[in-house]
């Protein structure tokens, strides 16, 4: 499969890094410079202008801020087939991407999104932390393995990055239609509190879309006041703890 990847960030580059074994990998970022180059032909990954990231790609993966997501060229995906699948991994944070209007009226994000590119998407890797993504992934079958939630309108292109999440090291739960990606999104029990596919189908059902923005805040108050210097360990705690009434692993009822 060849998948083009818009952002060279923490989630971006990893995502690269652990699909690259297994399919043609191309990468853009705000800069096609030497040292990016450099970077990702490491992994065995080619950088290229973002113009050339979608062409001739089964799949590409939006991996950059909410803010930058209006600044992508407007043609961008004029000439991409209908069947590419786009898969959208932003989430949006006020403190960096400045106050969306509509976003903060309380528009779905991935909704959102996907009427600034006019395509539809499928929302993924969004609710794990780049470390999870690093370390955390282990093989099918493996007993408490890390879920990563899934929305989207169509199932077959949720099918097709879903075995991209098993590859990877992880399950996958469908969180539903586009329009229920508010459950995986900062601030709900479903995000970045490293849950196993039962523990995060409860989290899913759970998730209050009214106070998310402030428990979403609220972890990030915290983690600026410890001036993010925090061990990974301690973020997904503090995550669970502040979220969601999302039992801790091992204590889901349906477990």
């Amino acid at each position: 499969m060849k998948i083009g990847i818009i952002g060279a960030g923490s989630i971006g580059f990893n995502l690269a890094k652990k699909l690259a074994p297994n399919h043609s990998i191309v990468i853009s970022a705000s800069k096609l410079s030497d040292e990016l180059k450099r970077k990702v032909a490491s992994i065995n990954v080619t950088a290229v202008d973002i113009k050339d990231v979608v062409k001739n790609v089964d799949v590409v993966i939006l991996s950059i801020p909410t803010k930058i997501i209006p600044e992508l060229p407007k043609d961008l995906f004029n000439d991409v087939p209908d069947n590419v699948i786009i898969v959208d991994t932003s989430n949006y944070y006020p403190f960096r991407d400045g106050h969306i209007l509509e976003l903060d009226e309380g528009k779905i994000e991935s909704v959102w999104v996907s009427e600034q590119l006019g395509r539809p998407v499928v929302k993924a890797f969004n609710n794990l932390l780049a470390h999870t993504l690093v370390q955390g992934g282990t093989p099918n079958g493996t007993p408490g393995r890390i879920a990563i939630s899934i929305a989207g309108d169509n199932d077959e292109p949720k099918l097709v990055i879903s075995n991209l999440i098993d590859e990877l090291g992880f399950d996958t739960v469908d969180t539903g239609k586009l329009e229920e990606s508010w459950r995986q999104q900062p601030g709900t029990p479903a995000y970045c509190t490293e849950l196993n596919k039962v523990e995060l189908k409860d989290a899913l059902t759970i998730a209050n879309k009214a106070n998310a923005p402030q428990l979403r805040d609220q972890v990030m108050e915290y983690l600026i006041e410890k001036q993010f210097n925090l061990s990974h360990e301690e973020i997904v705690e503090n995550n669970r703890l502040i979220y969601s009434k999302a039992p801790p692993p091992g204590l889901s009822k349906s477990s």
